[in-house]
């Protein structure tokens, strides 16, 4: 059975950061609310205690009782879990004299206790909290200072349990991912076994136990996650598999075709389902977000629930979600940041099951399995791109002309980026066509037209990202063809926002 590391998540928007890092360690790990500690799980090796948007001492903190867990299992409290520890346990938390966010340094640091092994001398740790804490418990021993903060870091005396006040699983703390080994493979004794390899093997064997001789279908989208999860499902239940693929009329220009055509060298049982009259016809005149997503979210199932009634028996719908598409859905706060269609629940009258073989995945992890699994680079390479398509690339009401001149911009934009060597530097890009028209001037005539946003981000992960710094002279050589080429557009503009706050997505 595959080892883990347990990741308590007490609300911190780093919480994912600590998976990546432990996953990066070929080390599997799962993130459970902090109240859903997964108990008689032979398993696992090490908990891990998260952030929080909370002080310990507010009476809506996230408070959990950890004497079960204690004693039995390594413990490594991050920020809000380290403080967590010492103030349940008779320490002092109180508010810093202001914000501690940013660079600090390892002023002072045991270096004979396993946790800094390998760690240098000045070392940069990323901090970012509100409270400190300024006593400790008598059996809890410091082990690290940095130069503004005293206890930055701590030991429970003849315990394995260990608490920082920084954040190792950031970029920015130089030698957090080496702390973070120190605890998962010198404390926790993980082998470091777990591999795309390891995942294709455990997960085929497990969909061939959950499924049997079910018939499943599953929905395509043309992305890089759905398109694995085929590839899986394929080599797990072979001919059982039925792949729909639906064009919702806000695919990029020529996707659907394409698409289809790219599914044929798979072996992929395909069908192909043009839907998008129904699609037009239900999103006239609505405007908000949510409204549109939860359109399209419906309506994909409505499609997948008459393209299922022609297959006799199939009991499962499999989707391409993955890990971000869960925790961004529905966060442990219970605040929904946005619907997403592949978590929005199946009506009953489908009667399906879910099968979500990736759901347990970042992207860049669904990506190594692709290659693992043979897929070809251009396929595996491909941007994310929204579930609910260019509906969500245009603020406002959808109509065919808004859709079609979305499509023209954003080709032009796309390809440009291949053509300029600039695509796979990429994490994601696209055009944002905006509520709004603009005076401008093409030959003697005074327009008055669209503008459109592009928008081109830097990531890891899609938890958070910056935006891309593209060369000037593609800049420019992308307006002028946008502009002279797709009719409606006189204005092009550049969206230099990070996320958070921003997301990636304007919708």
């Amino acid at each position: 059975m595959q080892e883990k590391i347990i990741i308590l998540d007490f609300g911190s928007q780093t919480t994912q950061l600590i998976g990546r890092r432990v996953r990066e360690l070929d080390t599997y790990c799962e993130i459970v609310p902090y109240n859903k500690f997964p108990k008689e799980d032979p398993t696992i090796k090490g908990v891990i205690l998260s952030g929080s948007p909370f002080s310990v001492y507010d009476k809506d903190a996230f408070k959990v009782d950890l004497s079960e867990i204690r004693g039995k299992y390594p413990i490594l409290g991050i920020c809000y879990g380290a403080q967590f520890m010492s103030y349940t346990n008779g320490g002092k938390v109180e508010p810093a004299g202001t914000r501690e966010y940013g660079r600090a340094h390892l002023a002072s640091f045991c270096k004979d206790n396993v946790l800094f092994k390998g760690v240098r001398d000045g070392s940069q740790v990323w901090m970012s909290h509100g409270d400190t804490i300024t006593a400790i418990p008598d059996n809890f021993k410091k082990i690290a200072s940095t130069d503004k903060v005293e206890i930055a870091a701590y030991q429970v005396e003849g315990e394995q349990v260990w608490g920082v006040q920084f954040h190792p699983e950031v970029f920015h703390s130089e030698d957090g991912t080496q702390i973070l080994k120190n605890f998962v493979v010198d404390v926790c004794g993980c082998k470091q076994d777990w591999s795309p390899a390891s995942f294709i093997e455990s997960t085929v064997a497990e969909l061939k136990a959950q499924l049997g001789d079910d018939k499943v279908v599953l929905g395509l989208s043309g992305g890089v996650d759905s398109s694995v999860a085929a590839v899986l499902l394929n080599k797990a239940i072979g001919k059982n598999l039925t792949c729909i693929f639906v064009d919702h009329g806000m695919l990029r220009k020529n996707e659907f075709k394409n698409v289809m055509k790219d599914y044929e060298c798979l072996g992929l049982n395909v069908i192909g389902v043009d839907a998008s009259a129904k699609f037009f016809a239900e999103l006239a005149g609505v405007v908000e977000p949510e409204s549109k997503r939860k359109i399209i979210g419906k309506g994909f199932i409505d499609v997948f629930d008459v393209e299922a009634h022609k297959i006799k028996d199939v009991k499962w719908l499999a989707q391409g979600t993955i890990y971000p598409d869960c925790i961004e859905s529905l966060s442990i706060t219970g605040t929904v940041i946005k619907s997403h269609h592949n978590v929005g629940g199946l009506p009953e009258k489908m009667n399906l099951k879910l099968c979500e073989p990736l759901r347990l995945l970042f992207k860049d992890e669904v990506r190594r399995v692709g290659r693992e699994l043979g897929m070809p680079e251009h396929l595996i390479t491909r941007h994310p791109f929204p579930g609910p398509g260019l509906a969500v690339r245009i603020l406002g009401d959808i109509t065919p002309e808004k859709v079609r001149i979305l499509q023209d911009a954003d080709d032009i934009f796309i390809q440009g980026l291949r053509d300029w060597g600039l695509y796979d530097k990429v994490w994601q890009a696209g055009v944002i066509l905006l509520p709004v028209q603009s005076v401008g001037v093409m030959g003697d005539e005074r327009t008055y037209e669209r503008a459109v946003a592009l928008r081109a981000v830097t990531s890891t992960d899609a938890m958070t990202a910056d935006w891309a710094h593209l060369p000037y002279e593609f800049m420019g050589k992308v307006s002028n063809d946008i502009i002279n080429k797709v009719k409606g557009v006189n204005r092009v503009t550049y969206d230099i926002s990070s996320k958070p706050p921003a997301t990636i997505e304007w919708e």
